[in-house]
């Protein structure tokens, strides 16, 4: 079938809530995609950064095979020893008691919201049920995610939202030292803020939050939807900071592109789910939970990928701060860790992403102005030089 006839077909029967760039996947391997009529694209969005491996990483194709063939689903009302085993090595690598397996990332915080509620009532009374999030934040899609959401943008045409949120300017915590009172029961914040334009949490915030929060009695929720599994060059991007949450979520690079959400917590608060309190069909899918594994397994076992994703985004990062030197009426800041990036322009940069993408390059804009680079973990330092040669070029026409 001709590329035009598929796109008339998508636009035809697919409900139209992504505005997509005129291209059809039919193959993916490693850091490369190729289309259905053959071109080759490098891929430095890494499907949002959820292909962590790469596309189609070995280990991750032959444990879905393999499961495939053994067990594919059973209902949470039995076990499967799959997701007993990524429990168990999630628990053994994090600060955290118990996992509670979904599909998603917004899933993931969904019931994290949940639970923090349910165990501040129990704990703290019934007053108990706001929760403080972050100016510029991103948690999710679902109703209560997108009310969590510090961006007005995504709660326009779907209100009443849900009641109990509050919103303060992210790295500031004098804001939420005042926010925090006897009706809070939780705090959830990004450490890299990614859709709000790939924002650092300093370290001095984190710590005197996590301070107040113990303080208070308040529950500190990081939603490492985006930042966890290596992604910052540590397996957790809290590990940077020296410092633990009370609750972390996570999804996007956990299958390694198979969908899996995790909220994992604390013995003591995740005790406050109780038989019949939260539930996914899918969750701890036997398949997804192979991927998982396979993906956690192989970052594991192979250290040097997390040592050299900090290098490669060393690099990275260095090459595009020289763009920022070459071009300082374009570019206005360079910032991130590891191997999820940002680049904010002085003009919206839809330009840049549509000029890279007819080059070959896959890469997104977020906050309106700032370029973000999340690429797979085994992206190679040639890999780099080839973005920002064609980065190098766009740029160029653009001064």
């Amino acid at each position: 079938m001709e590329i035009k006839k598929m796109l008339d077909e998508s636009s035809q029967y697919v409900m139209e809530t992504y505005k997509r760039f005129p291209v059809v996947f039919s193959k993916g391997r490693e850091m490369r995609l190729w289309s259905v009529d053959g071109k080759e694209y490098l891929d430095f969005l890494a499907g949002i950064a959820v292909n962590v491996l790469g596309h189609c990483h070995p280990k991750i194709v032959v444990a879905i095979q393999k499961q495939a063939q053994r067990l594919i689903h059973v209902s949470n009302f039995y076990h499967n020893d799959v997701q007993i085993k990524l429990a168990r090595l999630l628990i053994k690598h994090s600060f955290a008691d118990r996992v509670f397996f979904c599909n998603s990332g917004a899933e993931a915080n969904e019931a994290a919201i949940k639970l923090s509620r349910k165990y501040a009532k129990a704990h703290h009374g019934e007053h108990c049920v706001n929760i403080i999030t972050a100016l510029n934040s991103f948690h999710g899609r679902t109703l209560a995610t997108i009310t969590a959401t510090g961006q007005p943008k995504f709660q326009k045409g779907f209100e009443p939202l849900v009641p109990g949120f509050k919103y303060v300017p992210f790295n500031d915590f004098e804001a939420i030292e005042d926010a925090v009172d006897k009706n809070t029961c939780a705090v959830m914040i990004e450490l890299i803020q990614g859709e709000g334009g790939v924002i650092v949490a300093s370290e001095d915030y984190l710590k005197k939050l996590r301070a107040l929060c113990t303080e208070k009695g308040v529950l500190l929720i990081f939603d490492e939807v985006q930042t966890g599994m290596g992604r910052t060059g540590t397996l957790f991007a809290y590990e940077h900071y020296k410092i633990e949450p009370d609750i972390i979520t996570l999804a996007k690079g956990l299958g390694g592109g198979v969908p899996i959400g995790a909220c994992m917590a604390r013995d003591d608060v995740a005790k406050a789910f109780e038989y019949g309190s939260h539930a996914s069909t899918f969750g701890g899918n036997p398949l997804s939970c192979a991927a998982a594994v396979a993906t956690l397994e192989t970052l594991l076992e192979d250290s040097i990928m997390l040592t050299e994703c900090k290098r490669l985004g060393d690099h990275l990062q260095n090459s595009l701060l020289n763009l920022k030197d070459k071009f300082p009426n374009i570019i206005m800041d360079v910032r991130g860790r590891g191997l999820l990036l940002g680049m904010e322009l002085t003009r919206e940069c839809s330009q840049v992403v549509q000029a890279c993408f007819e080059r070959g390059i896959l890469i997104n804009c977020t906050a309106g102005n700032t370029l973000r680079f999340c690429p797979p973990l085994i992206v190679k330092e040639e890999d780099i030089n080839k973005l920002i040669d064609v980065l190098n070029e766009v740029l160029a026409r653009l001064s």
